[in-house]
């Protein structure tokens, strides 16, 4: 979905709410046999994979999908440290898990929108669907803690936060935005708690990718392409914005693309082959979930190997 969303239009889905986030089964008992595969997985993905991805995918195939979900920059660490041993890595920057991992080949397989997954019953989400100010007046309003973004040295969702303030700050004139939403946003650690923080009303309002709010039945105020990450065509525009992460990794702004491929050392090898088959052959399922699947997906990244085709 292209362009502007009106606040007054809210986007919504038929589920779901993660009663926990963060690991949601025990690493020690994943991927272990034949009978299922252990998927380490961006945390926006959480709702995708348990209630849209994971089932159709077992009763397509016979094994079960079990699933851990963590910010991707945190997963990777976990990856790189031995800390878990999945079979499928899934994450929210394509580029990211190239350059982190360097695995031999992947798969991109949807792409995804930023905006603003709200509470319509809080004073900012009346003033954002009634239109009474632009998003950018509302939330420099709004009191210490109230507006969350995910932590950008956890998470891509967080740096793109960050990315999309400097570039809004750019395209409406507003000198000093970022810096000043930064000063006051609260930086949530586990990506899945987002939108339950402004369900719960602890947060007004987060900056989230448009899937997380259509998992929360909650509306979702798309921010405009030049900063939405979700146009291919502004991908050099996108690039003017960066974020360097606690690691020194520096993230350039690009479009949000998922991405998967099976860890090299992984306990169930074919499942996890057969798993991203199914993403790639799975694009209707993916866009009900919320995502987007646009001409250009899935694509194939490196030398897929065999029972991988795109």
């Amino acid at each position: 979905m292209r362009g502007h969303t009106e606040p007054d239009v809210p986007l919504t889905s038929r589920r779901a709410v993660l009663a926990a986030a963060g690991t949601l089964l025990g690493a020690g008992c994943l991927g272990l046999g034949g009978d299922s595969v252990h998927v380490l997985s961006a945390g926006s993905l959480a709702t995708t994979f348990e209630d849209h991805v994971g089932p159709a995918f077992e009763s397509e195939t016979g094994t079960e999908l079990r699933g851990e979900y963590f910010g991707t920059n945190a997963l990777i660490r976990m990856v790189e440290d031995r800390t878990t041993v999945p079979d499928v890595v899934v994450s929210a920057d394509a580029t990211l898990l190239r350059d982190r991992l360097a695995p031999d080949w992947d798969v991109t397989f949807a792409s995804n929108s930023l905006g603003i997954g709200y509470s319509p019953d809080t004073a900012f989400g009346e003033a954002l669907t009634s239109g009474d100010g632009p998003w950018y007046d509302l939330v420099t309003d709004l009191d210490s803690g109230e507006f969350a973004i995910a932590d950008p040295d956890l998470d891509p969702l967080g740096y793109r936060a960050v990315q999309a303030f400097k570039l809004a700050e750019r395209e409406h004139g507003l000198d000093g935005f970022r810096d000043e939403v930064l000063e006051t946003a609260y930086r949530e650690p586990e990506e899945p708690q987002l939108m339950a923080g402004v369900e719960t009303g602890s947060t007004a309002a987060a900056v989230v990718y448009r899937n997380m709010a259509i998992d929360h039945d909650l509306p979702f105020y798309e921010f405009p392409p030049a900063y939405n990450f979700a146009d291919p065509s502004l991908s050099d525009h996108y690039a003017t914005a960066t974020y360097t992460t606690d690691e020194g990794y520096t993230a350039t702004g690009r479009p949000i693309v998922y991405s998967a491929t099976v860890y090299e050392d992984a306990a169930s090898p074919a499942a996890g082959r057969d798993l991203v088959q199914f993403l790639a052959d799975s694009g209707q399922l993916l866009v009900d979930a919320g995502l987007t699947v646009g001409d250009t997906l899935p694509t194939a990244h490196g030398t897929t190997p065999e029972g991988i085709t795109v």
